[in-house]
């Protein structure tokens, strides 16, 4: 990452990573069956060198995977925290769903991936230690085909499941493991004690060691090798064209000659790409053989919806208006994303229009439904809203985007106990993130159940690492009259999980700040 133009968010991402694999001189090791889940797809592509390395199991001694997964966590709410990660349900759920494609092949077992789109029009993309995959949408927007968005995502996923920064700290010298463990210390406690900033944290990192801010990520060639070479076997097992990723570096490098077209300063400096990389990725993808992928209708969609929600959407009209001067512009893509913008630009009549003539045409794409329902709501018709979404949720149950526009439109007219209603019913199932789980929660107090806003607002404080918050919303809940017996078990039990949780990260930042040995997971919240 380009510390000239990194975040707080960043930079606190960067200590982290330093801080936590500096711990040990032995970290990490991958099994050689992960490998023969992937590899047993194209047989014929694989040689000696395609198999994992063995790093030992001796590495579990020094570190766990549950300390890397804390810290993974930590990072990714402060990025939650500051607005960095895009909150739309259409695109979550896209990105989601072609990481778990990728992931499927790649898990070895130790890691549950979670892959997220940042609000950041520059091209990179990054992975934290413990599962978390990030991606810009200026990376996303400049992908020519789903295979290339596969191929990056695919990489990432490996620098995960390889443990890349573990091994690259196994080869550097062991001196230094003391004041490494200190700062891993201030790591974890900043991390689990849920009140601290990020530049809080950073600068108690920084007075701790700051020497080992230059081992960030900043991965050997070996390892960006190895990267390639397991993603492109990962992407190939899933079914994507493994030529995707190689087409994208040497597109990337090729644009970036010129800075008007693209920015790929980030990506460059993160994953520098050589003539010499680039073959062998195409070697590779050649040995494996071409896959005919045919792009995914939710890939071009969300590519374009990406254009008005991380950027200026009258923009993105005068960008979709110029493609029919030229004469494009015409295909489900475009349109769809003129439709997005002209919502998001406050003029969503000619959207109305636009999106029920896509409906005829292709009424199977939930996302149509979606952006129509929106379009009618920011035209003040939230009955013709209810009533597209209604049609939406009975064709497409339990579907994430349509329940909550759906929910959202219930909400602006009052029907608060509906949206509650159709919340519990698609969350009993499908895992909320927090953002989804603080809607319900608000869903419930307008509805009047505070019993059960209090209880999801404990569950959204413990995926934000704000145990103490959480365990106060639970009393809150228990202290209400007329609970029913299930309800009281219910908020009992949690209350016992949170209350243990909490002394457990108590005892842990007590002994961090006495001896810096701190670690571990100071709650139970996913953070997805």
């Amino acid at each position: 990452m380009r510390a000239e133009h990194s975040s707080p968010a960043r930079r606190l991402a960067a200590l982290c990573i330093a801080a936590f694999f500096g711990l040990a001189a032995s970290i990490g090791y991958v099994s050689g069956a992960a490998a023969d889940d992937v590899f047993a797809k194209t047989p014929e592509a694989v040689g000696t060198e395609g198999q994992l390395p063995d790093l030992g199991s001796a590495a579990n001694a020094a570190i766990s995977l549950e300390d890397e997964y804390e810290v993974g966590l930590a990072y990714t709410r402060q990025m939650r925290q500051q607005g960095e990660i895009l909150n739309d349900p259409e695109v979550a759920e896209y990105i989601q769903d072609i990481g778990h494609q990728l992931s499927s092949y790649a898990e070895e077992g130790q890691h549950q991936f979670s892959y997220f789109v940042i609000k950041d029009p520059d091209i990179n993309a990054f992975a934290i230690p413990g599962g978390f995959i990030f991606v810009n949408s200026g990376l996303f927007l400049q992908t020519a085909n789903e295979s290339e968005l596969a191929g990056v995502l695919a990489h990432e996923t490996a620098h995960v499941t390889q443990r890349h920064i573990a091994r690259q700290i196994v080869d550097q010298s062991h001196s230094g493991l003391i004041s490494t463990a200190a700062m891993l210390a201030a790591v974890l406690i900043g991390a689990t004690a849920g009140g601290r900033s990020p530049d809080a944290m950073e600068g108690a990192i920084a007075a701790t060691q700051s020497a080992a801010i230059q081992h960030q990520i900043n991965y050997t060639r070996s390892q960006e090798a190895e990267a390639d070479r397991i993603g492109i076997y990962t992407m190939a097992s899933a079914g994507f064209d493994p030529l995707g990723m190689a087409d994208f570096f040497e597109n990337l490098t090729r644009n970036s000659a010129n800075p008007a077209r693209v920015d790929a300063y980030g990506f460059l400096m993160d994953h520098p790409v050589t003539s010499d990389r680039i073959a062998e990725a195409r070697n590779r993808a050649a040995q494996i053989g071409r896959i005919h992928h045919v792009d995914s209708i939710s890939y071009g969609l969300m590519r374009e919806r990406l254009r008005s929600l991380v950027g200026d959407p009258n923009a993105a009209v005068t960008y979709y208006e110029n493609l029919l001067k030229n004469g494009g512009g015409r295909d489900l893509d475009d349109r769809y994303g003129l439709a997005v913008a002209e919502t998001y630009a406050k003029n969503p009549a000619p959207a109305i229009g636009s999106l029920k003539q896509l409906l005829a045409e292709y009424p199977k794409v939930t996302q149509l439904y979606g952006a129509l329902g929106q379009a009618y709501l920011a035209d003040g018709k939230a009955k013709q809203s209810q009533q597209v979404l209604e049609q939406a949720r009975e064709l497409f149950p339990r579907n994430v985007p349509i329940t909550i526009r759906l929910a959202e439109t219930y909400m602006h007219e009052g029907l608060n106990a509906r949206a509650h209603r159709i919340l519990l019913d698609l969350f009993n199932v499908v895992e909320p993130t927090p953002d989804q789980t603080r809607l319900i929660a608000k869903a419930a107090h307008a509805a009047g159940d505070t019993a059960d806003s209090y209880y999801y607002m404990s569950e959204f404080y413990i995926m934000n690492g704000q145990l103490d918050r959480s365990s106060n919303e639970l009393h809150l809940a228990l202290a209400l009259p007329n609970l029913n017996p299930i309800q009281r078990a219910r908020f009992s039990a949690r209350l016992e999980q949170v209350s243990a949780a909490l002394a457990e990260q108590h005892k842990k930042n007590r002994k961090g700040s006495g001896d810096g040995d701190g670690g571990g997971r100071g709650g139970d919240g996913d953070g997805n």
